[in-house]
């Protein structure tokens, strides 16, 4: 009887893991990958909209001035022409988000756009 309930247990287990490496944890899907291009002065992202959840953005200033990125309410450093970083938020499923430039006079000139989470 002993080795049934330990059979049993160890197959629950087993059965356990190959879930979560087959369908990923419960609590930390992999993010969705957005390329952002910065130049003077627009952006260029690889999508528009991405599914609700995690997304991580990768940044990388394409421009000869300085720039940053802004969205969901957390932003990059500054960064230097050639740099590049990335920035992670989590987003809420069919909400719209505006991400721009925070250097003075960079959003008005045309940095910033809407990203959508479906």
């Amino acid at each position: 009887m002993k080795r049934i309930i330990t059979l049993v247990a160890a197959l629950a287990v087993a059965a356990t893991m190959f879930a979560v490496v087959a369908h990923g944890s419960s609590t930390g899907a992999t993010a969705t990958t957005v390329k952002v291009g910065a130049k003077e002065f627009k952006f260029t992202l690889s999508r528009k909209k991405a599914p609700h959840g995690k997304v991580t953005f990768k940044i990388k200033n394409n421009g000869s001035i300085k720039h940053d990125f802004k969205i969901a309410g957390k932003k990059t450093k500054m960064l230097s022409p050639g740099k590049g970083t990335t920035l992670t938020v989590t987003l809420k499923k069919g909400k719209k988000y505006t991400y721009i430039c925070t250097v003075p006079g960079h959003a008005a000139a045309g940095m910033k756009g809407t990203f959508k989470a479906t």
